[in-house]
């Protein structure tokens, strides 16, 4: 071999490594997150960590193969729209919506990107997709809760409240969740006796004003809806509720770890864990309107008896013994 002719294979050799390199980095799919709380709430790092996880396990690295583009619209509408369209400028492989008011705004803004969701309640009664076995379109995933669970969220809270004859529904009217779960909730209120209201819950000052305006009236409680405004301002909410004496039941476990007084709902980090291995067979190929929508299969019931025995409520010994989690 000519001297110039084994300079240039050892050259050659030496550039190998980068070049593999390289083609690696270009391989690197790209993979949208849209989250409806603060990049600084502990739910929401919780959240992420758990999908992380999930895609870990099944060979996607964050920085190797994939790259994760991630918002946090902090329960506002308009950042919910704008960052809709920032991912979607990116020209994503596929995007994760974290929620339905999440949902909602990266579907107007598109029908062709791959969208996987989780802690979406009733995607069917919100017009997300045709329908859980068949989604069709581009999107699917995994659902929350139908909205008949309102009713359960009234029984469990009539239960550890005895006294309660009316209840303020919080709520995004904003958000299609929103609406039908309060259908659902007047469904049930009618056949244990109770009178239901809706209360709207788009800011803080808001949700004040109308908590405190509900308070004025006697043996009150409140429910506490799937809404990223309800998770943003919990602490909120959690304080005009021990402030007023409302009973309030929500809807996941981090509101009682908060100093809420009860819980009932699916688990949501399992959900976002679960999101990865829909994210996993869409990047391999499949079509997100060929999976089928799955229901959530861990729920979790949870009290804090510290906040009950404030409002003066003494736990009914049947629940306890059905509770999932007590807190002391």
């Amino acid at each position: 071999m000519k001297r110039r002719e084994f300079i240039t294979l050892i050259g050659g050799a030496a550039a190998w490594p980068l070049a593999a390199h390289a083609q690696q980095g270009e391989r690197a799919r790209r993979i949208g997150v849209l989250i409806g709380l603060s990049a600084n709430d502990p739910e929401s790092s919780r959240r992420l960590t758990a999908f992380r996880q999930g895609l870990q396990e099944l060979g996607w690295f964050d920085g190797r193969n994939v790259r994760l583009d991630v918002r946090w619209a902090t329960g506002d509408a308009d950042r919910f729209r704008q960052y809709a369209a920032e991912l979607i400028e990116h020209d994503p492989a596929v995007i994760l919506a974290l929620g339905s008011t999440t949902l909602g705004p990266l579907q107007q803004t598109t029908r062709t990107v791959p969208i996987v969701f989780a802690l979406v309640a009733d995607p069917v009664g919100g017009g997300f997709v045709q329908s859980l076995a068949k989604p069709g379109g581009n999107a699917t995933g995994f659902t929350l809760f139908e909205y008949s669970i309102s009713g359960k969220w009234l029984q469990l809270l009539k239960e550890i409240a005895p006294r309660t004859t009316r209840v303020a529904f919080l709520r995004d009217h904003a958000s299609p969740s929103g609406i039908g779960q309060f259908a659902a909730l007047q469904s049930a209120a009618s056949l244990i006796g109770v009178e239901v209201s809706p209360a709207n819950v788009r800011d803080a000052d808001e949700i004040e004003r109308n908590v405190g305006a509900f308070a004025r009236g006697s043996n009150g409680g409140l429910i506490v809806t799937t809404t990223s405004v309800a998770i943003v301002h919990r602490e909120l909410i959690i304080e005009l509720a021990a402030r007023h004496k409302l009973p309030t039941i929500y809807w996941d476990r981090f509101y009682v770890a908060d100093g809420g007084l009860i819980s009932y709902g699916a688990d949501t980090i399992d959900q976002c864990r679960r999101a990865a291995e829909y994210i996993d067979r869409i990047l391999n190929g499949e079509k997100p309107g060929d999976l089928p929508v799955q229901a959530a299969t861990k729920y979790q019931l949870s009290i804090n008896l510290k906040t009950a025995k404030t409002l003066d409520l003494e736990v009914p010994p049947t629940l306890l013994a059905r509770a999932d989690e007590v807190i002391e």
